[in-house]
């Protein structure tokens, strides 16, 4: 994680960890296997073509293996006792359809792994906050990898929700692009922009939080800064802290 030393280079936002088995997420990412088709995704979780095509900025139905293709589908974090048969039960879903959509063909499962639950809809929030292109989408998760890869997801998702709240705030700019990007004074906002991490390709988790943060999650309460609890700024440590998650430090 970088650390801005001045206010003007000072971004990011935070989210507060939900300790909670079973968890709404706004967006779940699901990895395209060999031999999909959009009509085989759009029928294990049980969303028409189009929505699919719609979310993901798709102009054809053409797909590959391995790409990242968003749903709208609720979540699940595992944990002790769980099996894969009881978590399909509890949900009313199949035991196939739930292996399908976590690529997952054997019954082991540690405590904290986060499963999709296929055709099971996010209880709350609709749709993207935000307007988006699918080029936004890989910038944001590019730079959620860059500034928090090393933190917990909840970080990631807190990394990109301040470019979200930033791009819906009158005072900066409003799109991702343009606050991502942005430079102050001669002062870049996001260091990964600076120095080029930003360029590096997104991990799984980085657009997985960029999804959430488009859909809606932003448990930072508004926040616009972000700092690590090192920082000796003085100018920071006066503002309001709206949460504190890991070693990060989020204020507006």
């Amino acid at each position: 994680m970088n650390i801005f030393k001045k206010a003007t280079v000072i971004a990011a936002c935070v989210i507060i960890s939900i300790v909670i088995n079973s968890t709404t997420s706004f967006a779940a990412v699901y990895k395209v296997a060999p031999n999909d088709s959009l009509y085989k995704i759009s029928v294990l979780f049980r969303t028409p073509i189009t929505t699919i095509k719609s979310d993901n900025n798709l102009t054809s139905d053409q797909i590959y293996p391995g790409q990242q293709i968003y749903v709208a589908a609720q979540e699940y974090t595992t944990k002790s006792g769980d099996t894969l048969y009881l978590i399909a039960k509890r949900y009313g879903i199949s035991l196939n359809s739930l292996r399908i959509a976590n690529n997952k063909w054997d019954d082991k499962l540690l405590p904290g792994q986060v499963l999709i639950l296929p055709g099971v809809k996010p209880t709350t929030g609709s749709g993207t906050v935000i307007p988006y292109t699918t080029e936004e989408v890989n910038l944001l998760a590019r730079l959620i990898t860059a500034e928090a890869n090393t933190e917990s997801y909840d970080a990631m998702v807190a990394v990109g929700a301040v470019v979200v709240n930033r791009v819906q705030s009158p005072d900066w700019p409003n799109s991702i692009t343009s606050v991502i990007n942005q430079v102050i004074n001669g002062y870049y906002q996001f260091t990964p922009v600076k120095n080029g991490y930003i360029n590096n390709p997104p991990s799984d988790q980085g657009l997985k939080a960029a999804w959430a943060c488009l859909y809606g999650s932003d448990p930072s309460k508004e926040a616009m800064f972000y700092f690590d609890d090192s920082s000796t700024n003085q100018w920071l440590w006066s503002k309001t802290v709206t949460a504190r998650i890991d070693s990060m430090v989020f204020v507006k």
